[in-house]
This record gives C-alpha cells, sequence and structure tokens, in this order.
C-alpha cells in the first residue's frame, strides 16, 4: 500500500507539473493547473525557494499547534469538519488528474470526492478508509512539490525527522493524537491495517459458522492494529515529485525504494504494542536512494 501510494503520487504529481526532465534537461511544458483555488506560485530560482521555505515551516507548525488546541479542549466537529475539506479537496485533485480531459473534469472530480470523503470521515468504513488513503497524499504533495526543491526538501525532511522523534519518544504527543482520532473522532490519517494471530482467526471463524448475524454482531473481539501516520507516507511522496522534476523518473524511483526500504527495516526491527517514529528511517533511506542514484547516474 505503501509502495502503491507512492507510484499514483508520482503520477498526479507530474500531472500538474509544469517541468519535465526530458533526456537529462529541465524543460518548461504546459500543465493543467491544480483546481479549487490551490494554484502555487512558480519560482524560478534557488534564493525564490529558500524565502519561501520558513513560511512552509510555519504553516506545519500552526496546524500542529491548532491541532493540539482542538484536542485538548475537545471540539470534535472542528476537527472533523476540517478533516472532511482537506480529504475532499485531496481527492479531487487527484480524480482531476485522471479525468482532466473531460468537460467539467474538476467538478466531476470532486462530486466523486465528496461522498468518499464524507463516508470516510462521518461513516468509519474500513475499504473507504484505506482506499481513500491511496489517493488523499498524491493529491496533497501535487500543492507542495512546486514550491520545494531539493535542498529545501532535504532540510524540511531533517526537521520533520527530529520531530517525529521528539514527538514519539519524548513527549508522547503522536501518540495520544492518535489515540484520540482513533478513539474519539473514529478517523485516522494514515494506513489502518488490523490483523490477529491464528488462534483469533479460527476463533471468529467458529463464530461465523455458529452464530446468526444478528449475534455475531454484538460479539466484540479485541484484535491488534497496525497504523503508520499520513506524514510517513506523504513527505517521501513530496521528496520524489522534487526528484522528479529535478533529475527525472529514475531518481523518484530511487527515492521511493530507499523510503520503503527504511519502513521495511522498521517493520522488522519493530516490537508490537509500541509507537516508533517512521520518518527517522524513512529519510534515511529517502538520502540512502538520493546517494545511490548520485553515484550510479
Amino acid at each position: 500500500m505503501f509502495l502503491l501510494t507512492q507510484f499514483i503520487g508520482l503520477y498526479v504529481v507530474n500531472h500538474y507539473s509544469p517541468i519535465r526532465v526530458v533526456d537529462g534537461v529541465v524543460q518548461s511544458v504546459s500543465s493543467p493547473s491544480l483546481p479549487y483555488g490551490m494554484e502555487t506560485p512558480e519560482l524560478q530560482n534557488e534564493q525564490q525557494y529558500f524565502a519561501l521555505f520558513p513560511f512552509i515551516i510555519f504553516a506545519f507548525i500552526v496546524a500542529i499547534v491548532l491541532m493540539f488546541i482542538l484536542s485538548k479542549f475537545k471540539i470534535e466537529f472542528v476537527m472533523k469538519l476540517w478533516f472532511f475539506i482537506v480529504v475532499a479537496i485531496a481527492l479531487g485533485i487527484s480524480f482531476n488528474s485522471v479525468l482532466t480531459k473531460l468537460p467539467y473534469a474538476s467538478l466531476i472530480a470532486f462530486l466523486i470526492a465528496l461522498p468518499l470523503a464524507f463516508i470516510k470521515i462521518y461513516k468509519r468504513h474500513f475499504l473507504v478508509h484505506n482506499i481513500t488513503e491511496l489517493l488523499i497524499y498524491p493529491g496533497i504533495a501535487a500543492v507542495f512539490v512546486p514550491i520545494l526543491n531539493i535542498y529545501t526538501i532535504i532540510f524540511l525532511l531533517i526537521l520533520i525527522s527530529i520531530y517525529d522523534i521528539w514527538a514519539v519518544w519524548h513527549s508522547g504527543f503522536m501518540q495520544k493524537m492518535a489515540k484520540y482520532q482513533i478513539n474519539q473522532l473514529k478517523i485516522f490519517s494514515g494506513f489502518f491495517i488490523p490483523y490477529t494471530s491464528k488462534k483469533v482467526k479460527e476463533k471468529i471463524k467458529n463464530m461465523k459458522m455458529s452464530l446468526k448475524k444478528s449475534e455475531l454482531k454484538k460479539k466484540r473481539i479485541r484484535i491488534n492494529v497496525a497504523i503508520l501516520g499520513g506524514g510517513d507516507v506523504i513527505f517521501p511522496i513530496i521528496t520524489a515529485g522534487v526528484m522528479l522534476k529535478t533529475y527525472g523518473f529514475l531518481s523518484a524511483v530511487f527515492v521511493i525504494f530507499g523510503a520503503a526500504l527504511g519502513l521495511f527495516y522498521l517493520l522488522i526491527r519493530s516490537e508490537k504494542k509500541k509507537f516508533y517514529p517512521a520518518m527517522p528511517f524513512i529519510t534515511a533511506g529517502i538520502f540512502l536512494g538520493m546517494i545511490l542514484f548520485k553515484v550510479l547516474f
């Protein structure tokens, strides 16, 4: 699911990118604009990227503080509305990249996105949740890729990794937010994968065979859940998108598989019932992919 989201992200980012790398040469091309008022400024040189970078960091800080305040005072309807708007727009951007040749493509894309966003945020459907996750992060990444370059994305990855370590291993903020989203909001921004032991699976199978459907719905069985936060998915997409517009498709593939390698290492080393900051491992994998690409090509 992680890898699939990354490659969907490459397609969506490339669709809206005004820059293409052809035979190692960076070229400006005519590309569709981002819909729903999400157009980003066209930056021409490194100074402009660096000038905009503090505003990106400030936006992340504001979002984190706002989420903390809303969860602290349990203003759940605002958080759900916020999530709903972001999900609807992000899905619309992704759908629009596929439907772009149709008349009123952005409107059709948004009309498809709205019910999916509503089910995801207000109805809590496991399948809809994970399917929409595949498309949300590519849509968000398409907004950020045009305003980042290689240097600023490297700085951003380092800062996000440091924050992730602090939020998980020191303050516990990330665990509290994840539990609050799952238990109180009944939503979660990230992949949400339930899994059980063979013994529990056998118990569920026997219950399905012996109980009526109405009786089965009343039963409650505790199962384990593996979760991967949305930030751990979106930052590799953004990085791959920046590499795509700078060095071409192959460089983006190196970043994607480097990120996947970092995540795989974490999953192998991690223990059940423990929280881990995924970004340091994913960032290390991304940097490894970047280095390998530069060495080999």
